[in-house]
């Protein structure tokens, strides 16, 4: 009798393979399996890595050596070249090898030093880092044929180039310049406001008897305050540069403003003015998760929080530095005068698993700036 040929093995696609096991987990990718991106030529660097450029679920990205100064902000679109559209909207060339100034009000657009060859399993999102935001400098990374900001789709492949506007300081550039910073996704985010729930009572996420999770975990705004107490910052106009690189290179009094409580606990936001608000809850982010802030909702009011949403695993966490920090808000109200009000629902935090801890931390690990931070600026400012 015929003996019946053995099956073979079913091949597993690239969603369900991967560096960790028969089934890579999905996730946020880890600091490690970033190096190993890097390695294995996933992700492509000009120049080699910097020993302080990989984050616990990140990667900061570097500014090229040209920037190009253009008429206003574009989306490439599917099939579209940013290259070539670049031929049509740059108004000018500036070379930023050793250092320049983009200006206020201006768009830029910069080619990254960082490339990218995803396998179909990976995506990744872009946001700016914890101290552009803090500047006001408007910061999107763009992908050729995405028609998304900060949005790199799996499979992609090909180049990087950051968008930059200073809204409020101009700024000092140069080649390496970090004000973005990418983060990596296996597969599709698991985790619910079920989750959520359970991860707040085991880890407590956010300092509060009673949480708010509804697509996500809600932050709310901190106008409280001592008596004439200090509760936030408005930016100055017609200031002095701010260099990108420099740490506790600006006064800030040449700057900011500062923002006494009142017995109301509000605040008017005056229009298209810059603040710097901070958040009533402590926040934690345990090492198993890294976390995100998205706005709440448009229809609640005309007025942007938060530029920069990456909160790293580590931020807040006791063993790390941190018990419990606050998220430093980056107001701006659009057109109209608006009234913010003490505790009112300015954002949510989304939390996601990591494919596995990462190797480091945020805070002790790094000598990160803004762990166990209360109300504060930017490290540009003393």
């Amino acid at each position: 009798m015929t003996k019946p040929a053995a099956k073979k093995p079913r091949k597993q696609s690239a969603k369900q393979t991967g560096k960790y096991g028969e089934r890579a987990a999905s996730g946020i990718v880890p600091a490690q399996a970033i190096r190993a991106l890097i390695s294995s030529g996933r992700i492509k660097l000009a120049e080699p890595l910097l020993p302080n450029q990989l984050q616990p679920a990140s990667l900061d990205l570097r500014l090229g050596p040209v920037a190009f100064r253009v008429r206003a902000s574009f989306l490439p679109g599917p099939g579209t070249v940013i290259a070539r559209k670049l031929d049509d909207f740059k108004m000018h060339t500036i070379d930023i090898s050793h250092s320049a100034v983009l200006e206020t009000g201006c768009v830029y657009i910069v080619p990254l030093m960082e490339s990218l060859k995803l396998v179909p399993s990976l995506s990744a999102v872009a946001n700016p880092k914890s101290s552009t935001g803090r500047l006001d400098v408007f910061t999107r990374v763009i992908a050729d044929g995405v028609s998304a900001f900060d949005q790199v789709p799996e499979g992609y492949q090909g180049p990087l180039y950051a968008e930059i506007c200073p809204q409020t300081f101009p700024i000092v550039v140069r080649k390496g310049s970090r004000l973005s910073q990418i983060r990596f996704r296996h597969g599709q985010p698991e985790n619910g406001d079920r989750a959520l729930v359970e991860l707040q009572r085991s880890q407590t996420l956010v300092a509060t008897d009673h949480a708010n999770i509804q697509d996500g975990i809600a932050l709310s705004v901190d106008l409280s305050g001592s008596p004439l107490g200090l509760i936030g910052y408005r930016a100055k106009r017609h200031t002095g540069l701010v260099d990108i690189d420099a740490a506790a290179s600006c006064a800030t009094a040449d700057y900011w403003e500062p923002i006494l409580s009142e017995p109301s606990r509000r605040l008017i936001l005056d229009p298209d003015q810059f603040y710097i608000l901070a958040s009533k809850e402590a926040v934690h982010v345990p090492p198993t998760h890294a976390a995100e802030m998205v706005p709440y909702n448009p229809l609640v009011g005309e007025f942007r929080v938060h530029y920069a949403g990456f909160f790293d695993p580590g931020f807040g966490h006791v063993a790390a530095g941190g018990a419990g920090a606050k998220a430093v808000l980056e107001v701006r109200s659009h057109n109209v005068p608006f009234i913010l009000e003490d505790g009112q629902i300015v954002g949510r935090l989304i939390y996601e698993r990591m494919m596995e801890v990462p190797e480091m931390l945020y805070g002790r690990d790094l000598g990160s700036n803004y762990q166990a931070q209360g109300l504060k600026l930017s490290k540009h400012f003393r």
